[in-house]
């Protein structure tokens, strides 16, 4: 070497076979060495490793070339298989608060759906914030996602959002978009706050307040809805006074508006809170005004989330398949990626209603 006067030692003939050996040790093993080595065509090996074609296969053969595969180190690329297929294998799931516990459930049949079909999924959460969300839509098209499912949806779509989501396979799921033609799938929240109302009416409760959810929301709008709509099928008119609105569906909403209730001075007995969060705070805020739930006031909550039994009282509250939901979404855009959407329809989930403690008959 000129640098450092070292002399290099030629290779010996054994050192040269070695290194040959070492390279072709370290050559990747690709579909064409597993079709060879298990007998079938190379065609056969990729719908084995693909779990959405796996079905094309028969059992004996999806065993032996997966053992096969396994046995000789065989990795796909992702990149090279998307180049072929033209997808990237990789869906985008945006929610609005990872917090809340409506969503977990919601992402995990998400993300176990399109796991077994072969799908990346990525997440984001908007925390409710509508800069966020045009943010984080446009950052994960960029990534060149199979599909989208969207969980933050406006009654009205804001035109970006609208603009973005309609450049690529999209489901709604919870909430709708009434300005929109995306498929979705959501719960009756009507029927579900109709039969919560109705179920207070039959207790004999007249005088019923409503802690309503955003109404920029769906699911704030079709809950007040369903609210007016028990009301005025057992006769009984509204007090516009005991409808409060409250700006989001938290804790903090349910403390204020309670608070707001109170101060009204308008006779009431019960409450049809638009969700447990608001529920709770109710029942936060009463034990400050010394007032006991259900023996001075009723209240329902909605959505039955976790620990909604173990509250004190139990929460009457309304129910929903929030597994159920995420799959059905799930199934929806997986066909639209596969493009079979000519015939789809979007969903509605009937919720039921769980009667606890936190109510009782006059």
């Amino acid at each position: 070497c000129k640098l450092c006067g070292h002399i290099r030692q030629p290779m010996s003939d054994e050192s040269k076979k070695s290194g040959r050996q070492d390279r072709r040790k370290a050559k990747r093993v690709t579909l064409r060495d597993v079709a060879k080595k298990a007998d079938v065509h190379i065609s056969t090996v990729s719908r084995v490793l693909n779990p959405s074609q796996r079905k094309m296969v028969s059992e004996e053969v999806v065993e032996r070339v997966q053992k096969i595969a396994k046995e000789m180190g065989y990795s796909a690329n992702p990149f090279g298989y998307g180049l072929r297929t033209n997808r990237s294998n990789l869906v985008g799931v945006v929610i609005p608060d990872l917090a809340n516990p409506i969503f977990p459930p919601i992402v995990r049949s998400v993300e176990k759906r399109f796991q077994d079909a072969g799908y990346s999924v990525m997440f984001a959460d908007t925390n409710e914030s509508a800069e966020s969300e045009n943010i984080i839509v446009e950052r994960i098209l960029s990534r060149q996602v199979d599909g989208l499912i969207l969980a933050t949806a406006n009654r009205d779509f804001a035109p970006h959002i609208k603009t973005l989501v309609e450049k690529v396979p999209t489901v709604l799921v919870n909430r709708m978009a009434s300005n929109s033609d995306l498929l979705s799938v959501t719960n009756d929240d009507f029927y579900g706050a109709k039969i919560a109302v109705e179920h207070l009416i039959s207790q004999g409760h007249r005088k019923i307040a409503h802690l309503a959810g955003p109404q920029n929301l769906s699911t704030g709008f079709q809950r007040k809805n369903g609210y007016l709509a028990a009301l005025e099928a057992a006769g009984i008119k509204p007090n516009e006074d005991l409808i409060i609105p409250c700006e989001a569906f938290g804790f903090q909403d349910g403390r204020t508006g309670f608070e707001t209730l109170e101060n009204i001075k308008s006779p009431y007995t019960a409450i049809f809170a638009a969700n447990d969060f608001i529920a709770l705070g109710c029942y936060h805020k009463m034990r400050e005004y010394n007032i006991q739930c259900p023996d001075d006031v009723s209240i329902i909550g909605y959505n039955d989330m976790p620990f909604s039994n173990m509250f004190h009282p139990a929460l009457t509250s309304v129910k929903i398949d929030l597994y159920q939901m995420g799959l059905e979404g799930a199934n929806l855009l997986m066909k639209l990626i596969d493009g079979q959407g000519e015939d789809l329809k979007s969903m509605v989930l009937k919720p039921t209603l769980v009667i606890r403690h936190s109510t009782r008959e006059l």
